[in-house]
């Protein structure tokens, strides 16, 4: 792991006497650089082994299998997104991932599950552990992003409670990716090819296979290579909207393997805003206020994942 990442403990959020220290590295991290390092977080290697032993056996289903999960007309929130939709912001060449997309859970009867900006959750039947393994772990990880952005609240001069206000109830999403071997791909495809991720803040676990590289503020590709419990954590778009540019999205990819690798498998978790929280309040007559929703699905529309 580059050394130009800083790298925090969590359990010094719940020490007094290094709680400042936290708040000011983690900030300054975000602040500075866009990507922080993570330890201390509380989920084992054990833990994630299983999850990725899970999403193997996820996406070795018969593809049409997988595609009876697949949902076009919502911008595939939930369930499966199939290999090559997918692309970059700006770029017409398909990413080589396929997907899956486990979200929160909310009653039949709520609102944002009537109205559609929190669409349920698709589980696939063809594996019964699959959706209390998720489930589980999609708590857990929602609850240790929000630690880190009641730290960002602090450092940002908010309130502890900031963010948690402003994320409840969001859109948030637990991405499950398969980048598999691709001998015969198109000139120029890559697993992922550079971009900004859309939504307040992503964590990641360490994945199977390395490849994760990000671009630092003088225009130089940084590979990143985590230990085996660590967490990387980067802001995106919509933090960056949301202040004005002070915690930026910062570019980053996953290159080719030099040779086939057996694939590549990573669960990034992305913390969205509720769909109608103000992002910015846009400057009368020359630029309109930017709210959660439309910035999301404007920018599921750039990626080719929801219909224009």
């Amino acid at each position: 792991m580059s050394e130009s990442i800083p790298l925090v403990d969590l359990r010094d959020w719940s020490d007094p006497a290094r709680r400042a220290d936290f708040v000011r590295t983690l900030g300054e991290g975000l602040e500075q650089f866009g990507f922080v390092a993570v330890i201390g977080h509380g989920v084992d290697s054990d833990r994630l082994d299983a999850l990725y032993a899970s999403a193997r056996d996820l996406f070795a289903l018969p593809e049409p299998a997988k595609r009876r999960y697949e949902t076009p007309e919502d911008g595939r929130q939930r369930g499966y997104t199939s290999f090559g939709v997918e692309h970059a912001k700006d770029t017409l060449v398909p990413d080589l991932k396929e997907f899956w997309h486990v979200g929160r859970s909310l009653g039949a009867d709520h609102p944002l599950h009537v109205s559609g900006d929190v669409p349920p959750n698709l589980w696939p039947a063809e594996l019964p552990e699959f959706r209390a393994r998720f489930s589980d772990y999609y708590a857990d990880i929602e609850a240790f992003a929000g630690r880190l952005l009641a730290a960002v609240a602090l450092y940002l001069g908010h309130d502890e409670g900031y963010f948690a206000r402003l994320t409840h109830d969001g859109n948030s999403v637990l991405r499950i990716i398969h980048y598999p071997d691709t001998p015969d791909a198109a000139p120029g495809a890559v697993r992922a090819a550079a971009h900004e991720d859309i939504n307040l803040l992503t964590v990641l676990p360490v994945s199977t296979r390395p490849g994760l590289e990000v671009m630092t503020r003088d225009g130089r590709w940084l590979a990143v290579n985590p230990g085996p419990n660590v967490m990387v954590c980067d802001t995106g778009d919509m933090m960056a909207v949301l202040t004005n540019g002070r915690l930026p999205a910062t570019t980053h990819r996953v290159v080719n393997p030099e040779r086939q690798d057996g694939g590549r498998l990573s669960m990034p978790f992305f913390l969205h805003p509720h769909p109608d929280a103000l992002l910015s309040p846009g400057v009368p007559g020359i630029s309109p206020p930017v709210r959660t929703r439309e910035f999301f699905h404007a920018r599921l529309r750039d990626i080719g994942v929801e219909r224009r």
